[in-house]
């Protein structure tokens, strides 16, 4: 379906005197920007806007969005309404504390009035609360400078630290149900902001004024694109996929596909060097994302980086599953892809061995795959590198708050009825974890600015999400998220009973400093648990920019390393050296060291053969 655009008036726009209530109290103030140019075109607009609204509401309401799912809007309203329920009645029990915290927000939102109505008279007026630095809902000049914007804005402030300090305050509540209602706390706050809001938010007025409401109108015929484009759960565009192709833009490194089964292709990309180290690497990227988060353009490609070293890369490209693979299971994942793969690999180069890299959850299945090979006293590894990936799931953050027996259950009914899991689920949760960033600001800028989202290669790739079979997803969720086994020793694969303390290669772990989604510490906690030497760094930023932070973009980020072995994160932290700019060359030297000599530089498929050019086919498959 292609964008629509709404109906110009042919006829000039004139002066209008039509405004915003009540500007003629405020004569200091300048309103220019809030008067609606040409009043008739406006009120067909809105007409308009009704109209095509119902039926986008109409729509919406018949998906599977409305009714009961895991992830599901209904499903999570459900849940936060049962836990906002369970504090109300803790704090009804405490009457003399309840009239005395319900004082405190009383009296700074009268204060916030008094302040409101000094403005209004055009004297100074000092904020009662700011918002935080880098809060770009409210860059907007007139959120400071307007006094009836900057009145939904401090009031919005004040009622959400307000709640947020209740429930902190909150006695009786067990550690979990505490942290699940912080979550849906921040998922109400975020939702609620006035900026979310075209009467309360001084861009989207501004611009509704300005093209007598097109922007609204276009912002519903938006929605209704993105409906029609989406899966199981509504899908906001977070950039313009149309603006990406495959092998064109992103995913550019030359290569070969060398070996493929039902669960991967291998690729194996060509050098840019006349030598090489001797032993190669192998990539295993999560199976819940693609694998070209490592190759989005040639300056941001790890790849290319890791290629231009001199290693021998392969990336492990995962098949996007449907039904027909929802028998495949996390042994199979273990053995018809990494041992394969690596078996593959050792064939095409004639090495013993080989480096390998596991990112988030692919690193969780390496090192499963490591302990294995380790039990049963198999040397296929030389060393092994993990980005932002975890193995003790104690400290997990969030996430955990989405893994209990009921959502596992619901979770499990659902993949079996459909054969697969919707990879758009698991793209919501990640989302939900950061809703202020992730789901917000494109709600305004889509759907009541009503433009186009900006093109961002790394948004492409985040909305390019893959279906998981449930045999290998539910095993995964509960053995590691919810029982946590394999940090406790308890897990066994194939029978062999798995010791990560019995994995001695050397290892180099990466996690990212703002990590949601494999928090620093959680990882911390993980390279405790193998018996060799680690080489721990923390990178900055979150999840995705942590790691892919590349030479040369002028030094955006930072990273830490620390010689010593404190006991804690937080000591570890504050005895780190930090050092501006990619962490990139830091591994590349350290991997140096585990790869052997030079050789000559190996062309891709020598040994394997070629079945087609790189990125390949499997990637290709849309969800």
């Amino acid at each position: 379906m292609q964008e629509k655009s709404p109906p110009k008036s042919g006829k000039p726009a004139a002066p209008s005197q039509a405004q915003l209530p009540g500007t003629a109290l405020m004569p200091h103030l300048d309103f220019s920007a809030y008067q609606i140019a040409d009043p008739e075109e406006f009120s067909r607009n809105m007409m308009q806007l009704m109209e095509e609204g119902s039926k986008v509401l109409t729509g919406f309401m018949e998906r599977a969005d409305a009714k009961t799912g895991p992830y599901a809007f209904a499903a999570e309203i459900t849940e936060a309404t049962k836990l906002f329920t369970e504090v109300a009645n803790a704090w009804l029990g405490q009457p003399a504390k309840l009239v005395e915290t319900q004082g405190e927000l009383t009296r700074d939102l009268m204060q916030l009035a008094t302040n409101t109505a000094q403005r209004v008279m055009g004297l100074d007026a000092p904020p009662i609360a700011k918002p935080e630095p880098g809060d770009n809902r409210f860059k907007d000049p007139d959120w400071d400078k307007n006094p009836y914007f900057d009145f939904w804005k401090q009031s919005y402030l004040i009622a959400t630290r307000w709640l947020e300090d209740v429930l902190k305050h909150t006695e009786g509540l067990d550690e979990r149900t505490r942290a699940r209602a912080e979550f849906y706390l921040k998922q109400l706050a975020s939702a609620l902001a006035p900026s979310n809001f075209p009467a309360t938010n001084p861009e989207v007025m501004k611009a509704t004024f300005a093209t007598n409401g097109r922007n609204l109108l276009q912002g519903v015929m938006n929605l209704a694109h993105d409906l029609e484009g989406s899966g199981e759960l509504l899908k906001i565009s977070q950039t313009d996929t149309e603006a990406f192709e495959l092998g064109v833009n992103v995913a550019t490194a030359p290569g070969k596909v060398v070996f493929q089964n039902d669960l991967f292709q291998l690729i194996q990309y060509a050098p840019s060097t006349d030598t090489v180290h001797e032993r190669p690497l192998l990539i295993v990227p999560p199976w819940i994302n693609k694998f070209y988060i490592l190759d989005l353009g040639p300056q941001k490609s790890f790849i290319r980086f890791a290629v231009s070293k001199g290693f021998t890369v392969f990336v492990m490209s995962w098949v996007n599953p449907d039904e027909r693979l929802g028998h495949k299971t996390f042994e199979d994942y273990m053995n018809e892809g990494i041992r394969t793969a690596a078996d593959a690999v050792k064939r095409e180069t004639g090495t013993d061995k080989v480096n390998v890299i596991g990112y988030c959850v692919g690193g969780t299945l390496l090192a499963t795959t490591l302990a294995y090979l380790a039990a049963r006293g198999e040397d296929v590894f030389a060393s092994a590198t993990f980005f932002a990936a975890q193995v003790d799931f104690s400290k997990a953050g969030d996430l955990l708050l989405f893994i209990d027996d009921a959502q596992l259950k619901a979770l499990e009914e659902m993949m079996a009825e459909r054969g697969y899991l919707d990879g758009g689920r698991m793209a919501t949760v990640f989302n939900m974890l950061r809703p202020k960033d992730l789901i917000w600001p494109y709600v305004v800028n889509n759907y009541l600015l009503g433009k186009k989202p900006f093109p961002f290669d790394l948004l492409y790739w985040n909305q390019d999400s893959t279906r998981m079979s449930p045999a290998n997803h539910n095993y995964y969720l509960r053995e590691f998220y919810q029982q946590n086994k394999l940090a406790r020793g308890q897990l066994s694969i194939g029978g062999v009973k798995l010791d990560l303390g019995k994995v001695t290669i050397p290892i180099y772990e990466l996690c990212a400093k703002e990590d949601h989604i494999a928090p620093a510490k959680s990882v911390f906690i993980g390279s405790k648990l193998f018996g060799g030497p680690v080489t721990l760094v923390v990178g900055g930023s979150g999840h995705i920019a942590g790691v892919i932070n590349p030479v040369g973009e002028k030094e955006k980020y930072q990273f830490w390393v620390n010689d010593k072995k404190p006991a804690t994160f937080e000591a570890w932290m504050e005895g780190a050296k930090e050092t501006k700019g990619s962490w990139w060359p830091h591994w590349a030297n350290w991997l140096a060291k585990q790869s052997g000599s030079m050789v000559k530089a190996r062309a891709p498929g020598a040994i394997l053969g070629t079945i087609e050019d790189a990125p390949g086919s499997y990637v290709r498959v849309k969800s």
